[in-house]
């Protein structure tokens, strides 16, 4: 069965995946005039535009819950396992993969938002939602759906709890039975409260984590400033094959920083667009740019911050796979999180533990929260298609669900999960980008419109009916109404 499950994922991960999520991203980059250089002043402008609605989140909260599920272990694993298989040079290809990726995020982000729908006096929205308005095609809407309850409601959950007790037995010696009862409890709290409460957890915890991750990130750099050119140059000579000790691996460099690039930023695999789909904006580009960014938070600084504190006190291995050791300075010892945390204990002796353990949590915690939105945005899917009214015991069953894996997943380790819950997000991409690229004509209708009205001194209002685009039931039929309310309100 294992054997089967990881041919499976070496089949669903495999280059052409990789190729794929390169290709889309380049291919909306030039369709878009690389909207991600053109609009960054818009970008940051629009975070903090958007408000909270009786219906929908606000724009921050909606990059904030995106961010709950782009940062996670992969910021700190991830990228040291980047720099341990394919040396320094790996980093610059995972910020320009980023790069790149924002054009994708851009376009299932507004995708989102012109197919929601307003269920249960919420907005709701995602790749199920525009696969069935935008394409009217019910079977692979339910496809993805299903993948999607699956990987993030059953089988990753477990895993992100297991990094979050592991981590804090290591460091402070606590069972993972006890943690385990403190994150069920902890978790239980947030997802009963609903999506609103789920969307003002994360509007407070991200942006604390992630500055504090970043804040350490700079006092490592500061104290080996000195370093800092060497670094730099370094991980630029290595990214061309230009570096005398990492000259012979630039096939790595790029092979691991794209593909780790990839699975950390998650653009253009279907995980943002159901936050996305939660905003309360007057025009779906709005939420497009806000998501781009958040693309750019992920990689270059959160990912950065790992990849400096690591490289500039030196605290790496390189054996690249296949062949013998370049650099060895933390001798035979497997790379992830132990990397930072050898990193934070030359400035902070004693303190890596404990400062990767914290940082384990709060990434790993709010990646369970946005697992568990997704998954309830696809249950209510499911839902509505079957046309259960008022179907709240499946959100209540999964909400039961998803408490009991997470501990589960505390007190035992999954390797077989993990790699289930891999070939779940891996479907979900492949689903999600052949999706979007048959959605691309009225993806680049709503940029199109957007500049325009931005060029004419307006505040861009969508209208689907003016576009020639069909299926944006809820632009159509209920905004008209809920914006001159809101107009008249003001």
């Amino acid at each position: 069965m294992e054997k089967f499950v990881e041919w499976l994922n070496g089949i669903i991960w495999s280059p052409a995946l990789v190729v794929l999520c390169i290709v889309t991203g380049l291919f909306y980059s030039l369709l878009t005039r690389f909207l991600q250089v053109r609009h960054m002043k818009e970008m940051i402008k629009q975070m903090f535009q958007g408000k909270s609605s009786e219906a929908g989140i606000s724009s921050f909260q909606a990059l904030s819950l995106a961010l709950s599920g782009r940062v996670g272990t992969g910021n700190i694993a991830g990228v040291a396992t980047a720099i341990a298989f394919g040396g320094p040079g790996a980093v610059f290809w995972m910020w320009l993969i980023a790069f790149i990726g924002a054009g994708s995020a851009f376009v299932e982000a507004a995708l989102a938002q012109v197919y929601k729908t307003k269920q249960d006096g919420q907005f709701r929205g995602g790749p199920a939602y525009y696969i069935e308005k935008g394409l009217n095609m019910k079977w692979y809407a339910v496809l993805f759906a299903v993948v999607t309850v699956l990987a993030t409601g059953v089988l990753l959950p477990g895993v992100q709890a297991n990094s979050i007790a592991e981590g804090i037995k290591n460091a402070f010696g606590i069972s993972p039975t006890v943690t385990g009862i403190g994150i069920v409890i902890l978790l239980g709290v947030i997802i009963f409260g609903g999506v609103k409460r789920i969307a003002r957890a994360a509007e407070w915890i991200v942006p604390f984590m992630a500055l504090g991750y970043i804040l350490m990130s700079l006092f490592i750099v500061f104290a080996n400033i000195s370093e800092l050119p060497h670094v730099l140059g370094l991980i630029f000579r290595s990214a061309f094959g230009m570096d005398a000790a990492f000259g012979g691996i630039l096939g790595a460099a790029i092979s691991w920083g794209v593909k780790r690039g990839i699975y950390s930023n998650e653009a253009g695999q279907g995980t943002a667009p159901h936050a996305a789909a939660a905003a309360e904006v007057s025009h779906p580009a709005k939420q497009g740019l806000v998501q781009a960014f958040s693309v750019y938070v992920d990689t270059w600084f959160v990912c950065s911050a790992t990849a400096f504190m690591i490289l500039i006190t030196g605290m790496y291995n390189v054996t690249p796979e296949g062949k013998a050791p370049i650099v060895q300075k933390l001798g035979d010892v497997e790379p992830g999180p132990i990397f930072t945390q050898k990193a934070v204990e030359t400035v902070f002796p004693g303190f890596g533990a404990p400062f990767v353990a914290i940082a384990l949590f709060f990434f790993a915690f709010t990646t369970i929260m946005a697992y568990y939105y997704m998954a309830e945005t696809n249950i209510a899917y499911m839902a509505r298609l079957l046309k259960l009214n008022k179907a709240n015991w499946l959100q209540y069953a999964l909400k039961v669900a998803m408490l009991a894996v997470v501990f589960y997943g505390c007190i035992k380790t999954a390797k077989l999960a993990w790699t289930l819950g891999d070939i779940g997000v891996g479907s979900m991409a492949w689903l999600n980008l052949i999706a979007i690229l048959l959605l691309t004509k009225p993806a680049l209708k709503v940029l199109k419109d957007y500049e325009q009205q931005k060029k004419a001194g307006k505040d861009p209002v969508f209208d689907p009916v003016k576009l020639g685009i069909t299926g944006a039931d809820f632009w159509e039929k209920e905004y008209p109404t809920s914006h001159a309310k809101a107009v008249n309100e003001d």
